[in-house]
């Protein structure tokens, strides 16, 4: 069984806790009993490849993942099989980032950091900002890459499809969702919800500390391999 935290932000996020760095947060996976994580910062993966150096040793899986934000203002969650097939993704929606510079006072410092912790640059466009890509280009473009996408939190009132949608399109051909820690039964949320009966479920923290990695037992109901191969 893959006990494991899929959506975790780093200090590159600037809404992360500045704690946040690839030593911590997979050593607090360590301690967690942490199998499998993943680098989901905001339309970016600059800190993953250090994380993924730090978990090779520790025996804990690294997967690169990005949290894209689309025009409609809806957060999905993206993982891939690769760092390569990350990039190829990062590339797009890096581009497609409105030009806005960061206000660290504002918004928090976003700090690219190597397997050290040491920092290693700064970055200075604003990460917490709406894409150009729409839904539909979000999945398409994860699909492209061998990645898999995964509307988050989509019982929360902000940046959820259900919420700024209303639905989950059939065309996106969806095979699971994220369902927030605060949901205290699935079953009880799907039953108000028929519509999501058919979607399977990933729960994780979405952490921006420290302590709140890990902090539900989920445990991954296939290989991560077999995870890739749903698309």
């Amino acid at each position: 069984m893959i006990k494991y935290d899929f959506h975790i932000h780093s200090a590159l996020s600037p809404c992360g806790d500045e704690d946040m760095t690839p030593n911590n947060i997979v050593n607090m996976a360590y301690i967690a009993g942490l199998n499998a994580i993943a680098i989901t910062d905001h339309n970016t993966i600059g800190n993953v490849k250090s994380a993924m150096a730090i978990g090779s040793q520790l025996g804990i899986t690294v997967l690169a993942g990005m949290e894209i934000e689309t025009c409609e203002e809806i957060h999905i969650l993206t993982l891939y099989p690769s760092l390569e097939s990350a990039e190829k993704a990062y590339n797009v929606v890096y581009n497609s980032l409105p030009d806005i510079k960061n206000r660290p006072d504002i918004f928090g410092r976003q700090l690219y950091l190597d397997e050290n912790d040491e920092i290693i640059g700064e970055e200075e466009k604003l990460l917490i900002s709406p894409t150009s890509l729409s839904v539909e280009q979000v999945f398409e473009l994860v699909k492209s890459v061998g990645g898999v996408a995964i509307p988050a939190h989509v019982d929360r009132h902000s940046y959820s499809i259900l919420t700024n949608l209303g639905f989950i399109s059939e065309e996106l051909d969806a095979k699971r969702i994220e369902i927030s820690y605060t949901v205290d039964s699935i079953e009880e949320y799907k039953k108000s919800r028929p519509d999501l009966e058919k979607y399977k479920v990933l729960r994780n923290s979405d952490a921006h500390y420290l302590q709140d990695i890990g902090k539900n037992e989920n445990y991954l109901d296939v290989t991560i391999e077999q995870l890739f191969g749903e698309v």
